[in-house]
């Protein structure tokens, strides 16, 4: 995997397809990645490309539905939850998130 190395659109890529292929065989619900954001974000924007293959859903913390979203994220956007837990906030850790996917998959498989 050291040709992905520098390139973590592609790894984020490679990743989720791995994951996917062997979360769909055995009939398990994906992994739901939650990007919560706002308008205008630079960092969320970035986030948004490299993360691409992965999100799910997205959360405009600044819709009135949102508020308690945006009082507790207001300051610390783009912030990041995997299947409903905190996983990282401010810049994409590609690492981290291959790290807990890899959790999910083990758990899946049983070990």
């Amino acid at each position: 995997m050291l040709w992905f190395q520098g390139n973590s659109t592609q790894l984020a890529k490679y990743s989720f397809r791995l994951l996917l292929r062997n979360l769909s065989a055995s009939k398990t619900a994906l992994p739901v990645l939650t990007l919560f954001t706002k308008d205008p974000c630079p960092l969320c924007d970035e986030a948004k490309e490299v993360l691409e293959p992965y999100k799910n859903r997205e959360v405009d913390i600044t819709l009135p539905e949102n508020s308690a979203w945006y009082e507790r994220y207001k300051f610390d956007i783009p912030v990041f939850h995997l299947n409903g837990q905190f996983l990282m906030m401010h810049r994409v850790n590609i690492s981290k998130l291959e790290k807990q996917l890899q959790k999910l998959e083990q758990q899946v498989g049983g070990g």
